[in-house]
């Protein structure tokens, strides 16, 4: 049995497409271990799945003045060391890196040690973790064939994300029954991000009287972000974060708000729900959530407001207008054409695998 490193954390969406391809992999006759943070959010969802999960130092190289920017280069290299070292005594034969910036000392070491790395980059331009970690990678996946443009010549490959299936497969009726809902009108989810989001949480908030009159609503508002003064208003339920139920939720809901990372918008796609996106700002990324909301309005998949447009008025508005479109979406969606990523991926591990 040929061994495989996964790697890649920060948030959720550095994790969960890996997640989606264990069950290919071990199919494939991979044994699966993980390298990422000590305590990032990679850790728990790795570890419940059952996979060995292997912790190193881990640094973040930001593009803003921070005194840690003074330290973090040290863990950098110190977590490079402990890499080098996992991949020496676990001796894969290929890893595959989601990114985020924990990944960047793995793929590296495994360039030194001479194993090959495949990396996948989400958005429609590669992020500063995933260019360094470029010069280490046999090939780079991607999900945009715009950003075929921005890899190096003959490491791109346009292979879509790896959607986790169980997605697909979830139950209506137990969403209800999890939530309590009576699922008498329309269920708007509402998805700020694994972190949540101030702006959207608020402007729910703001025209959550307005909204019940047409739907009921199931909001993951982040960690920390819970409004208790909203416990028992009916029809509407609020949780910092859901994994195991998420199936079910999407399998109730009629219309969604979403973030627009790219592994976020691609499950929308793959589940041909109407969508709302509210990509995060420049101020606050370097804009590729921006890039891919666009990119999905073009395409008729999904109504896009700016975040700095986000008020009680602009959410209520896109909310009733997709709402009211929403069989133009899902048919914009269901003619798409998916590529069936994880296979694709998957034979791209197999051809390069020592």
């Amino acid at each position: 049995m040929k061994k495989i490193i996964l790697t890649g954390g920060g948030t959720a969406g550095h994790v969960t497409p890996n997640i989606a391809l264990l069950p290919a992999l071990k199919e494939a006759g991979y044994e699966v271990e993980y390298i990422g943070s000590y305590n990032g959010m990679e850790k728990e969802l790795i570890e419940k799945e059952g996979i060995p999960y292997h912790g190193i130092s881990s640094g973040k190289l930001r593009r803003y003045f921070d005194w840690k920017n003074f330290s973090d280069p040290f863990r950098v290299i110190h977590g490079y060391g402990q890499a080098r070292s996992l991949i020496k005594k676990i001796k894969p034969a290929i890893i595959f890196s989601k990114g985020g910036f924990v990944s960047v000392p793995v793929v590296l070491a495994a360039k030194s040690l001479h194993v090959p790395a495949i990396i996948h980059e989400s958005d429609m331009t590669p992020g500063l973790a995933n260019r360094i970690a470029m010069r280490g990678a046999v090939k780079i996946c991607c999900n945009f064939p715009e950003t075929l443009k921005y890899l190096p010549e003959g490491k791109g490959v346009l292979t879509g994300s790896p959607i986790r299936q169980q997605l697909l497969h979830g139950d209506r009726q137990k969403a209800l029954e999890f939530t309590g809902l009576p699922g008498e009108k329309p269920i708007l989810l509402i998805i700020g991000g694994s972190l949540g989001s101030v702006f959207i949480n608020n402007a729910v908030r703001g025209a959550l009287d307005e909204l019940l009159e047409r739907f009921e609503i199931i909001h993951l508002c982040g960690k920390g972000n819970i409004d208790h003064s909203l416990d028992g208003k009916k029809g509407y339920v609020q949780y910092e974060y859901i994994s195991k139920e998420l199936p079910d939720l999407f399998a109730a809901a009629d219309l969604v708000i979403s973030r627009a990372g790219a592994n976020a918008i691609c499950e929308l796609l793959a589940l041909h729900k109407p969508n709302i996106l509210i990509p995060l700002s420049r101020n606050a990324s370097r804009g590729d959530q921006i890039l891919n909301a666009n990119s999905f309005k073009k395409q008729g998949f999904s109504y896009v407001i700016e975040e700095e447009q986000v008020n009680e008025k602009t959410l209520s508005e896109a909310i009733h207008y997709v709402a009211d479109h929403k069989d133009e979406y899902k048919k914009a969606m269901s003619e798409s054409g998916q590529m069936d990523s994880i296979k694709k991926i998957v034979d791209l591990i197999k051809e390069n695998s020592l």
